[in-house]
């Protein structure tokens, strides 16, 4: 595997504002809907092999569930929903990134 340069932060910015334009984004939208039964394969891997749905997580569910302020149980369910979502978005973009090295290094070498 050929080694990869570092992206400095405004070509990551640039890449970015080019990606939130809607036509852009909807086109990657569709192409990830196309795909998604290969991806979500990848990504119940990924959260499999972190754990995440593991022992932790369930103690973590059994500790907000057990609350019992509602105010702190609801509290509780908000954090492990927003800790959840930060999590899964980090993996979906990570791969994201590699689908996207993987797509260029193949281009490159036809």
């Amino acid at each position: 595997m050929a080694a990869r340069r570092a992206y400095r932060d405004d070509e990551v910015e640039a890449a970015i504002a080019v990606v939130s334009d809607p036509e852009r984004l909807e086109a990657a939208q569709r192409l990830v809907a196309q795909n998604a039964p290969q991806l979500q394969r990848i990504f119940t891997e990924a959260l499999e092999a972190a754990d995440w749905f593991g022992s932790a997580h369930q103690a973590e569910v059994t500790r907000a569930a057990g609350e019992p302020d509602l105010d702190q149980r609801v509290q509780a369910f908000r954090t492990l929903v927003a800790e959840e979502t930060r999590l899964s978005m980090l993996v979906g973009v990570a791969v994201g990134f590699e689908l996207g090295h993987v797509l260029m290094e193949s281009t490159e070498e036809e």
